[in-house]
């Protein structure tokens, strides 16, 4: 979720490359996710460099969205928003995971809230530009933003654990599934329409 930032509208040219990045979104999330819940129960190097790992992929990701988007002459404002959210939570996490669970969770939970509110933002402007399907941007930023509230919570009791963090980014890998097969939808109602 935190990993769905603003992802702009493509022409029919591109859809095919921005399907197979959100498929990849999708099983990176959910392996990435597998592999957390797995490590959940402490914070271990792996562990730790699994917590790393994440949001240097989404930024990778958000930079190819930025390169499709310019292209396409499309909004990349937001975009460029969360490769630097994602950036910043890459260097909070290093630091916060020197410092525990509670730690690592208010870095995520704060990054969660950040990236969901610029995730509202993008697809509320948009929906009121006219595009449509910004129905699971708005759903995911709203999970987003909320989850993000309740790992900070989480980071102040005693049993606070990573395996939360597994379940978040398995239903944002779930929001990029959705969104690739929708696209997928659409370019078969456009060779259908021709």
């Amino acid at each position: 979720m935190a990993s769905s930032t603003a992802t702009p509208v493509p022409i029919k040219e591109d859809t095919g490359a921005l399907r197979r990045l959100y498929f990849l979104r999708f099983a990176f999330a959910a392996l990435w996710a597998v592999l957390v819940f797995a490590a959940a129960h402490a914070l271990s190097p792996l562990s730790a460099t699994l917590l790393v790992i994440y949001p240097l992929f989404d930024a990778a990701c958000a930079v190819l969205d930025i390169r499709s988007a310019q292209a396409n002459r499309g909004p990349v404002r937001g975009l460029y928003a969360n490769v630097a959210l994602s950036t910043l939570t890459t260097a909070g996490l290093v630091a916060a995971a020197t410092s525990g669970i509670p730690a690592v969770l208010r870095v995520w939970g704060a990054w969660a809230v950040t990236a969901g509110v610029v995730q509202l933002l993008v697809g509320v402007l948009r929906r009121r530009r006219g595009m449509a399907g910004q129905w699971p941007m708005l759903l995911s930023g709203a999970v987003s933003a909320l989850a993000g509230a309740s790992f900070v919570a989480q980071a102040g009791k005693a049993n606070a654990s990573l395996s939360t963090l597994a379940g978040y980014a398995f239903l944002g890998g779930v929001f990029f599934l959705v969104s690739a097969l929708r696209l997928g939808r659409s370019d078969r109602a456009d060779r259908i329409a021709v």
